[in-house]
């Protein structure tokens, strides 16, 4: 290895943990920061530069504003792309309005990555929170998850194949819990199988893994168990790119389990509203969401 590459690994370290330890102190100095999910050596990297370098991007509401609570943000785009703005960062802020810390996610995918790397970034988002939920200001019973689309699927995955973490592990991350506290799906990819899917999630995802036992493995109403986190839910009639039978088939699941779950299913809109800020009736989500997590205790009751 040559002597410049190691001066910047170390260099990338020595920047990684100052941001770590000043975010004690005051929470701007980390809000906007973009960090790397591994500090040295990427599972499953093929390669350097864009595109092979999962992180997060963190936003911190101010310690007075704090909830306790944070949100891990999965941008969807058909696990062939990020869609950072209206399904990364405006939902970023949209948390902090609300005293949340947020994380967005970007994670790896296809041309270059396949199943099981967006799993893998995802899983390590939620453990990477959790081992420095005292930095962020977070309650690591307190961690939930957000997705929209195919980032919605990442999401009921991540809520559906979690685990409780490596206790020996050599990295200290890796024996934090993957399990989100709570799981909100946005108009979700959830199932792999035919008619409903969305194909190209699908095979992106999947690619030349794709058989009748990857599909009902990625399929994520198929994995809900009594363990499964408390979801809310949202989707419209007329999304014609992923059908609204995606959430109606997770939601049963839910409920058969014994799982608490809210379902909120709008006549009007297209797919990837995000916050719809451009459908009136769209844009009752956020609110909604906001009294359910009141109700389930991740934000303190309304004053």
């Amino acid at each position: 290895m040559k002597w410049k590459h190691v001066i910047g690994w170390v260099g990338s370290i020595m920047l990684f943990g100052t941001l770590v330890c000043d975010a004690k102190a005051d929470p701007s100095v980390l809000t906007g920061k973009t960090l790397p999910l591994w500090e040295g050596e990427t599972p499953f990297r093929a390669g350097t530069g864009p595109g092979h370098e999962p992180s997060i991007t963190v936003y911190l509401p101010e310690a007075g504003a704090a909830t306790g609570a944070g949100l891990v943000v999965c941008p969807g785009g058909g696990y062939g792309g990020l869609a950072l703005d209206h399904e990364g960062e405006q939902i970023a802020q949209w948390a902090l309005g609300h005293g949340m810390a947020a994380f967005v996610v970007q994670y790896r995918h296809a041309p270059l990555y396949r199943h099981p790397v967006p799993l893998t970034d995802a899983q390590r988002a939620i453990r990477t929170v959790r081992h420095r939920a005292k930095d962020y200001r977070v309650d690591p019973a307190k961690i939930g998850i957000i997705g929209f689309s195919a980032g919605g699927h990442l999401t009921a995955t991540a809520g559906t194949k979690f685990d409780a973490g490596a206790a020996e592990a050599a990295d200290p991350i890796d024996r934090e819990s993957s399990r989100p506290g709570f799981m909100i799906l946005m108009y979700p990819v959830i199932t792999f199988t035919d008619p409903y899917t969305h194909k190209g999630s699908r095979g992106n995802l999947l690619d030349t893994q794709m058989n009748g036992e990857t599909i009902a493995l990625m399929s994520a109403e198929q994995h809900v168990t009594a363990e499964t986190p408390p979801s809310f839910l949202v989707h419209t009639g007329e999304d014609t790119a992923v059908p609204v039978q995606n959430s109606l088939m997770f939601y049963t699941a839910l409920v058969e389990h014994g799982v608490p779950a809210e379902m909120h299913l709008f006549e009007k809109g297209a797919h990837g509203l995000g916050l719809g800020k451009d459908n009136k009736e769209f844009s009752a989500w956020p609110d909604l969401c906001v009294a359910w997590l009141r109700l389930r205790g991740f934000l303190p009751a309304a004053p």
